[in-house]
């Protein structure tokens, strides 16, 4: 019984080299959480924050496309509201729900830099 009281009370020196066994086992963790940060989350802040500028410069006679694959031009703009004219009918759309902004003379999405 007394052996185990006394290895349980460890030696005197044990105490001050703990310290830095326990902030050694946090590296791993903040290194995680380093990569987690430059891999998804700031990528994904970089996106949102060039679809919201995109969002607000949209203008009338813009070509866009929307989430559900519809490839219109802006014809009337009231607030967060957009009107779409789809060549044979117009649609009201969400600004949130435009994509991107087309290139009307290639067709093709305008890159985002």
């Amino acid at each position: 019984m007394f052996a185990s009281v006394a290895h349980a009370m460890g030696t005197a020196g044990a105490g001050q080299a703990g310290g830095a066994d326990a902030l050694m086992q946090f590296v791993p963790l903040i290194a995680m959480l380093a990569i987690f940060y430059f891999l998804l989350i700031r990528p994904q802040q970089k996106r949102a924050k060039q679809h919201k500028a995109m969002l607000e410069a949209l203008k009338k006679g813009d070509q866009v496309l929307t989430t559900g694959g519809l490839v219109g031009r802006v014809v009337d703009i009231d607030g967060d509201i957009l009107s779409i004219d789809l060549g044979s009918t117009t649609v009201s759309l969400g600004r949130a729900y435009v994509v991107s902004v087309m290139d009307p003379r290639s067709k093709a999405v305008k890159e985002e830099k």
